[in-house]
């Protein structure tokens, strides 16, 4: 999906498909079919945006054969949908019965990361529409915090640098742009923008900036306004925002808020959670069960993260953080010029929601989606943004209402 902002440029909106749990190029296809499609067609939309997530296998297969790509393109093109960026955060094994930590692996240290991310930009410079004027990669902002040297920061520096020499003969080679985004996330070297022009220093700015994720800027408690301002004055680049909302919970010491939260602390993703402290020092557990289980003393409200989907607010006591979402776009959108082209929602988290709001059936996945899209576009609307071919006339088909809480 495509909308024209005021200063002329195209603003590309899709959704990421490592909600989908497919990891070969067969299966991939499939949920093309399965998911994609059917979310278009809800939209009423000539043209559909998919952030593929493509693990490392089929990323080197597809890599080595170009044959593959094109069919990839032709499934894509033959469906409505199309593709401008990959998520490369995730490895492999995304939808394990436990991921954790385990997504962070391998990390900007290991030659395993520079190779699978420079697969995913030959991969995606074959998925280019022709005229889009570049395509984004979004990755892992160098490793999990622990246990990291200056061994290791000396090699993901010299990785970054052979990144950036890939990127460049990768447009040499094809004629198209395929920059890379590094996404801060709560625990990692990079939980902040301003971590991020730590991490982000000595790169080439030309190849390497940055994505955000609205989720992970709410749970770090970052102003929007505050963190977009810090990366023009650096010079670096909003490659991608990934358009997602928090789990929020304003009394999280009240044993009916607690109650609410349990079914939340599933056992595949980490719910990093944090809570504002003394002198606005910030207190954070890794994961929202050891955070119910005493971690954080819960006198101040908490912002998890969970990406809850974007249309509808949890259920009382709870909340999202939508708000920090609508400025996030609006000081990304909102004035003369776009600073980024690249939208992509991410709420991976449909299928570990409670039992109560997790859709049974592929039909109530993909009208999910599509209120998701249709709740981004309508606030990009409203921004002053306009449908730029390819959104349709239609309204969106019957979205998913999750069932009243027993």
């Amino acid at each position: 999906m495509r909308l024209r902002h005021t200063d002329g440029s195209t603003v590309h909106l899709a959704y990421c498909t490592n909600v989908h749990p497919a990891e070969t190029l067969d299966g991939i296809v499939t949920q093309l079919s399965d998911y994609a499609e059917p979310v278009r067609r809800r939209l009423g939309a000539d043209r559909l945006g998919v952030g593929l997530w493509l693990p490392a296998d089929t990323a080197a297969q597809l890599a080595a054969d170009p044959a593959s790509v094109a069919r990839l393109r032709r499934e894509l093109d033959e469906r409505g949908l199309e593709t401008f960026t990959l998520n490369g955060f995730p490895y492999r094994g995304f939808h394990a019965p436990v991921v954790k930590r385990a997504v962070y692996v391998p990390d900007w240290s290991e030659p395993a990361r520079l190779d699978y991310t420079l697969n995913l930009a030959r991969v995606l410079a074959g998925l280019l529409p022709e005229d889009a004027v570049r395509g984004s990669v979004s990755t892992l902002p160098l490793a999990w915090r622990t246990a990291w040297s200056g061994v290791q920061r000396a090699a993901a520096a010299r990785q970054l640098h052979e990144l950036a020499l890939g990127l460049k003969r990768l447009e040499q080679e094809t004629g198209r742009v395929v920059r890379v985004a590094v996404e801060p996330e709560p625990g990692c070297l990079a939980e902040t923008t301003e971590q991020a022009l730590d991490v982000l220093a000595g790169t080439d700015r030309d190849w390497i900036g940055l994505c955000l994720d609205s989720c992970h800027l709410a749970v770090a408690h970052e102003d929007p306004a505050d963190a977009v301002a810090r990366l023009l004055d650096a010079g670096v680049a909003v490659v991608k925002l990934q358009a997602s909302a928090a789990l929020s919970a304003a009394q999280p010491a009240d044993p009916l808020v607690r109650e609410a939260l349990l079914p939340f602390a599933e056992p595949r993703f980490l719910h990093q959670t944090r809570e504002p402290g003394p002198d606005g020092v910030l207190l954070g557990a890794d994961d929202l069960g050891p955070a119910l289980a005493g971690a954080l003393p819960g006198r101040e409200p908490w912002r998890i993260h969970y990406h809850v989907p974007l249309h509808q607010q949890p259920e009382p006591p709870l909340s999202s953080t939508t708000e920090v979402l609508r400025e996030t776009l609006a000081q990304l959108f909102g004035g003369p010029r776009a600073l980024t082209d690249h939208i992509e929602v991410e709420t991976y988290t449909w299928s570990v929601l409670p039992d109560d709001r997790r859709p049974d059936r592929a039909g109530d996945l993909a009208a999910g989606l599509a209120a998701e899209i249709d709740w981004t576009r309508r606030e990009l609307l409203a921004l002053g943004l306009r449908d730029d071919g390819g959104a349709g006339t239609a309204p969106p088909g019957p979205t998913y209402t999750p069932a009243p809480a027993p």
